[in-house]
């Protein structure tokens, strides 16, 4: 929603009741995208210490009593988001990209998270819309990269937390494929990546305030910190909480830039 609102304030430059749309739309979306996420994994979900008092493992709530729910949530959202027709295509897009096949691909490698970065480059263009902007704009691709980036970073450092949890359920997992040792390393590279990412805006026009542009380097520097201090650790030292900061300070530089443009 944080990233919907985002791209909203970019495209047109102003927070105003068009904004509601797009943002309960996606959330009544993603809220029917999870159940039915949680519908289709409830077998993997059981085996898992972190996820099996979740509803339908613990058997509070009935397979199929879920899976309506989830697509009850699902058609509401895409109600709410009517009569924006590129915004709805993107919320299905999303929807079955995560559902249909980023979901079975965790059962085959356990690299999935690179194609399921995916479905964190939608939410920002849905608000573009709604405010808007042309979907062919190289603006709304700049920022939408920025969100695939990070979402790999953010999975795997997860991962590194709770790797353990994944190989029990008999899921493909990267804790399985490297060592800590290794891990750490991939990550850091994509922990580097994302922090670089956000410094291109304004190559594709995204923001012009110096003082913005500031902001995007003070956050890219104390990221990359982050990421040296987890290299050092070999893992230990888990960066996951200040990834997610860091995604949070950059959604809202793009949103008071967009405010003030």
């Amino acid at each position: 929603m944080l990233s919907v609102f985002a791209g909203y304030a970019l495209a047109a430059g102003t927070v105003d009741l068009g904004v509601v749309a797009p943002l309960v739309g996606v959330f009544f979306l993603a809220c029917g995208a999870a159940a039915l996420n949680q519908y289709q994994e409830r077998d993997i979900d059981a085996k898992m210490d972190r996820t099996k008092e979740r509803p339908l493992p613990s058997g509070r709530i009935t397979p199929g009593n879920a899976l309506r729910t989830a697509f009850a949530l699902m058609l509401l959202g895409s109600l709410v988001l009517l009569p924006r027709w590129s915004a709805i295509g993107l919320g299905w897009l999303t929807v079955l990209w995560y559902n249909a096949l980023y979901t079975p691909l965790k059962r085959v490698t356990a690299f999935a998270a690179v194609p399921g970065g995916v479905v964190g480059a939608l939410p920002p263009a849905i608000g573009w819309v709604c405010g808007g902007g042309d979907l062919l704009d190289p603006r709304i691709f700049a920022v939408s990269f920025f969100f695939f980036i990070w979402q790999i970073p953010h999975f795997w450092m997860l991962l590194m937390r709770v790797g353990g949890d994944y190989v029990q359920a008999g899921l493909p997992s990267l804790s399985a494929v490297f060592s800590r040792r290794q891990l750490s390393r991939v990550t850091f590279i994509w922990m580097l990546t994302t922090a670089v990412v956000c410094l291109v805006f304004p190559l594709f026009g995204v923001v012009s305030e110096k003082w913005i542009y500031a902001g995007f380097v003070l956050a890219s520097v104390w990221l990359s910190w982050h990421a040296v201090a987890m290299l050092r650790t070999q893992g230990d030292r888990v960066a996951f909480k200040e990834i997610n900061v860091f995604a949070l300070l950059v959604i809202s530089l793009l949103s008071i830039s967009g405010l003030r443009g």
